[in-house]
């Protein structure tokens, strides 16, 4: 007893001393984790500059070699997200990555989402197809990996009908889940009128002439640096208009459409591209004029028939191809009816074929096809 009775007053004041030197220790490491604290975002931010500069510090040449041969390996997606993880890396490595990596125009590739505002290729046209969704109104854009309709494709822009009290429009966007304007997201809209049979085309990146402005309530929305200079307003910018001609008697017969579309000139444009009409107002733009191909009555299928060369395997109103007219001035020219722009056909209950090529973009063609949608008072 005695032994154990001598043993508690040590572990008492032993206890105690503890905790009143533990109480100091922690006052005095708080000053210390709070001044920890206050250098580390500053040596965080060092710590990456100097890794940043690390990689910039490549040779020029080794780091065009690089993604010259990571460029010519990666030829379809998923395989060129190795291209677009190359060009996140520094700001050296995106300008190295943007001087190799050729646009659409020339190499018939989607890489970075600039892409999709890029004239497409002029040989070949690049196959797409979209997906509708009727729950939500929503309609996805994806690029067609293989040549069948049931591949997951590579997934490039998506459009959500929005009902207003006043009118309705397409909200076009880079992601599947964000159709707020205000985002970064955010890449232009269609607005049709009351009878949707007039539709205006709206870009958030102001064209090289500069055009008349669509002030929106989204006016004082943030952007991405690259989407807008500091001088420009955040408007909504007229591009195109897509126009479906009256049928007021109820005429048997397809939809005839009208589109006109201001596209950038191409720098090697030739004056075999007669479709390309040059406003003299403007050096840097210029603006084409499409009409829908007229079908061939069909006497033993009783239908109106297009080639759309096994793109398009389902009878349907909205189907449609896009040629160029031989004389933007005068829209009832006849174009040439070989050279077809864009063609958007039904493959399926949901999902339809878009293939596109220059002087149209991804966005301009996705723009045009989602007119297609929805009932036409005038036009049936």
């Amino acid at each position: 007893m005695s032994s154990r009775r001598a043993l508690l007053p040590k572990k008492k004041s032993s206890f105690y001393s503890y905790s009143s030197s533990s109480f100091l220790e922690r006052d005095a490491g708080a000053d210390d984790d709070a001044d920890a604290e206050i250098h580390a975002p500053a040596e965080a931010a060092a710590a990456a500059e100097e890794e940043d500069d690390r990689w910039s510090r490549m040779l020029p040449e080794l780091l065009h070699e690089i993604i010259r041969r990571l460029e010519s390996s990666a030829e379809r997606w998923p395989a060129r997200r190795s291209v677009v993880s190359f060009a996140c890396v520094c700001r050296r490595w995106r300008e190295t990555a943007l001087c190799v990596v050729r646009p659409p125009l020339e190499s018939g590739r989607i890489t970075f989402p600039s892409s999709l505002k890029q004239p497409g290729p002029r040989s070949a046209p690049i196959q797409c197809f979209i997906k509708r969704n009727r729950k939500n109104s929503t309609f996805s854009l994806y690029l067609s990996l293989t040549q069948t309709f049931i591949d997951k494709g590579k997934f490039l822009l998506a459009a959500r009908k929005v009902r207003h009290s006043t009118h309705s429009e397409y909200i076009i966007s880079l992601d599947a889940d964000d159709f707020y304007q205000g985002s970064s997201a955010y890449v232009g809209k269609l607005r049709p009128d009351f009878l949707g049979t007039n539709f205006t085309i709206f870009d958030n990146q102001p064209p090289c002439n500069g055009p008349k402005a669509l002030r929106s309530r989204a006016y004082h929305r943030r952007f991405a640096c690259k989407q807008i200079s500091p001088d420009v307003p955040a408007c909504n910018y007229e591009i195109g208009h897509v126009s479906y001609k009256f049928n007021l008697l109820k005429t048997r017969g397809p939809r005839r459409m009208l589109c006109t579309v201001q596209c950038p000139t191409a720098p090697e444009a030739t004056k075999e591209d007669s479709y390309e009409s040059k406003d003299p107002c403007d050096p840097g733009e210029s603006y084409i004029v499409l009409k829908n191909k007229a079908p061939r009555w069909h006497e033993h299928l009783q239908c109106w028939c297009l080639n759309f060369h096994g793109r398009v395997t389902v009878a349907s109103v909205k189907n449609f191809q896009l040629a160029a007219t031989a004389d933007p001035s005068q829209p009832g020219g006849v174009g040439d009816e070989e050279a077809v722009l864009l063609q958007f056909g039904k493959v399926g209950d949901d999902v339809f074929t878009m293939d596109y090529r220059q002087p149209l973009s991804a966005f301009q063609a996705f723009a045009i096809c989602l007119t297609s949608f929805g009932t036409k008072i005038a036009c049936e």
